[in-house]
């Protein structure tokens, strides 16, 4: 039996292990979201399976890590395999509960500066068991959600990864700028996300404005506008991710919900490029047994 668990910034998700297969899951507020400290927010969340936490131990994996997290851990540098991956956790006692919790990685982007991943690094590793055929090669993997990751895989070490700040940026806009306060109706989305993808590539910063244009002076739609934006946003990522690493690959490989991978499928496909679908969810527990496997076999 075990507990495994992805904490990042809007949720906790704990999963008890038998068997291998899921037999029971508990939900908890996200560290953005915590009312308490993360230790006591943790020991609340677990408090159903107080007895077999405290047998067994629980890891974490993602924000549980960063420093507002229950232990901050240290990256690990890429390239990294998992192994590497595993020997750079590091554990805390909660209570009578021994908490391990996984790293992040850190390295060079596609372009030679900074970057940084929690979280993502247990689907990718994660994804190699899902599709075995990611296990050896060279694979471009593209994770989307708030921080989008595109990262190559070859023979199941992360050799390097970048970081598109798509998600945030599009809330950002939705949320807080002049573009999106000229109407209230949300048809015409689809309509909208084909048009940003036409134009996408070509000068993000000099097409945006058209999603409030385009809604005073020619009847178009909020709904239009928010799928424009979506559009130009989703299709330049597609075209710059294509560009760092110099031409489109054989396939992406899209890990994540499957309703924004299927965005995201469309995107790429509007730039000849075949993509393989493998869901987050099953990705992230993939890669969170692996973690187990391996921190096991260390400690035996």
């Amino acid at each position: 039996m075990a507990i495994l668990g992805d904490w990042g910034t809007t949720r906790l998700r704990l999963f008890r292990i038998e068997g291998g297969e899921v037999v029971d899951r508990l939900a908890g507020p996200g560290i953005g979201q915590l009312t308490a400290s993360p230790a006591e927010t943790l020991a609340a969340t677990v408090g159903p399976w107080r007895a077999e936490a405290e047998a067994s131990g629980v890891l974490l994996c993602g924000m549980a890590g960063s420093r507002n997290g229950v232990l901050e851990v240290p990256y690990a540098a890429c390239p990294s395999d998992v192994a590497g991956w595993a020997r750079s956790t590091a554990s805390v006692d909660v209570g009578a509960i021994r908490v391990t919790v996984a790293p992040g990685l850190s390295g060079a982007n596609f372009a030679g500066h900074a970057d940084v991943m929690r979280g993502e690094e247990t689907q990718i590793f994660g994804a190699a068991r899902v599709d075995p055929s990611l296990a050896t090669g060279r694979h471009l993997l593209v994770l989307p959600g708030t921080h989008s990751k595109w990262a190559e895989l070859v023979d199941g070490r992360v050799e390097r990864f970048h970081t598109f700040f798509t998600g945030e940026l599009f809330a950002l806009l939705r949320d807080h700028s002049t573009l999106t306060r000229a109407g209230t109706d949300m048809d015409g989305r689809d309509e909208g996300f084909a048009d940003g993808l036409a134009r996408a590539g070509t000068g993000l910063v000099a097409s945006l404005f058209e999603a409030r244009a385009a809604q005073l002076t020619e009847g178009r739609s909020l709904g239009w506008a928010l799928g424009l934006l979506s559009g130009l946003l989703i299709g330049g990522e597609i075209a710059e991710g294509l560009a760092l690493i110099g031409g489109a690959p054989e396939r992406l490989v899209l890990v994540g919900d499957p309703g924004l991978g299927g965005i995201y499928a469309k995107a790429a496909a509007a730039r000849g490029v075949e993509v393989t679908l493998l869901d987050g969810d099953a990705c992230a527990l993939a890669g969170l047994a692996v973690l187990g496997e391996q921190f096991a076999a260390l400690e035996a």
